[in-house]
């Protein structure tokens, strides 16, 4: 992950100089201890405290570490300019620089606590969990539904080629790996946007490490992804025209599985809207962790059972299953096919069901 790390000012006692304007409107309602802050802050009060008691409240500078994150939190939600934050919290904008930044490493320092591989018997409950959603026991061994986002930046001049995508536009591509529950169970982010969804796959660490999904369980993904059994196992529809009611029968229950992963990444549109529907406007180098942030907050928030209403998917994050992709590639050299293991789990989706998930 590529992150922009600030050095700070140092000061005997910074208190002195950090005093609070308790009568602007965005500290008036936090501080008043029961307004929603979903409008100006995208997330509950429970939420929030759940996340204060992960980073800390140990003060670490004049400002206090909540005060640090609401600004944060304001201006992941706002999008706005540093000026812009600074005179909605009547602080120097140096600071609001500061809080942003320190924050942000804070809260990408909870990705592993916070994003990470399910448990050997959590994954007995995220198989059942999918199978649930296809409505079909063949799919009690899938450890998570995998996609990719593509989330605007403004590029660097001498390599904005680079960050062009094939629906002309500069982005930054977020790879997950979600489980039954829209929850991120493995990211990668930083690859850029002229780049196949393919190519992203076979260079993440999900990949090149094999360690998830283990033996035994294997991933879903959309028509953009080779069909494997090794290097890792990963499921994809057929391909159009379809030849029998197997893989029809097949199409149609992994369609139903995979609708979690663009629930998943639907929410995370619609709470930080800012950062997912308009190019985000910071240094290329921080963009990752600002989205590593993003997801390990969406994670957080998901545990609180703060969840937003979906917005449309206007970008066509994920395509449908079985739909023809338009860059397809094939599985790259010293991979296995999943062909054989996908015909035997289309074959299990026709048999007679007991609808037992566990």
């Amino acid at each position: 992950m590529n992150a922009c790390f600030l050095s700070q000012n140092q000061n005997p006692d910074p208190r002195q100089y950090c005093q609070l304007n308790n009568s602007m409107p965005l500290l008036r309602l936090f501080f008043d201890g029961q307004s929603d802050m979903h409008a100006d802050f995208r997330l509950s009060r429970a939420s929030f405290n759940a996340l204060m008691d992960a980073i800390g409240r140990e003060a670490d500078h004049g400002w206090g570490p909540e005060i640090a994150c609401l600004v944060f939190l304001f201006w992941l939600a706002s999008g706005t300019s540093y000026r812009v934050v600074s005179r909605a919290f009547d602080m120097p904008r140096t600071s609001v620089h500061r809080a942003i930044h320190t924050t942000s490493s804070k809260v990408a320092s909870l990705f592993a606590q916070t994003v990470h591989h399910p448990s050997e018997q959590e994954l007995v409950n995220v198989g059942a969990g999918f199978a649930r959603l296809a409505g079909s026991a063949a799919f009690s061994r899938v450890a998570g539904s995998i996609d990719g986002c593509h989330v605007r930046v403004k590029p660097p001049a001498r390599d904005a080629d680079c960050y062009l995508n094939r629906k002309l536009f500069y982005s930054v591509q977020l790879q997950a790996v979600i489980d039954h529950t829209a929850k991120f169970i493995d990211v990668c982010v930083g690859y850029t946007g002229s780049v196949h969804d393919s190519w992203v796959l076979k260079n993440s660490p999900l990949y090149l490490e094999r360690k998830y999904p283990p033996p035994g369980y294997f991933l879903i993904g959309d028509g953009g992804y080779p069909c494997l059994s090794y290097p890792i196992t990963l499921m994809t529809p057929y391909r159009q025209p379809l030849r029998n009611q197997l893989q029809a029968a097949y199409n149609s229950r992994l369609t139903k599985a995979r609708v979690v992963v663009e629930r998943a990444f639907g929410i995370l549109k619609t709470r930080w809207r800012a950062i997912f529907l308009k190019a985000l406007e910071v240094d290329i180098r921080y963009v990752p962790e600002v989205i590593l942030c993003c997801t390990i907050l969406h994670n957080i928030c998901l545990s609180q059972g703060d969840v937003l209403d979906v917005l449309d998917d206007e970008d066509g994050i994920a395509g449908a299953a079985g739909e023809e992709h338009p860059e397809r590639e094939a599985a790259p050299p010293g991979t296995v096919s999943g062909a054989q293991e996908r015909d035997r789990l289309a074959g299990l989706c026709c048999a007679p069901q007991d609808h037992d998930y566990i």
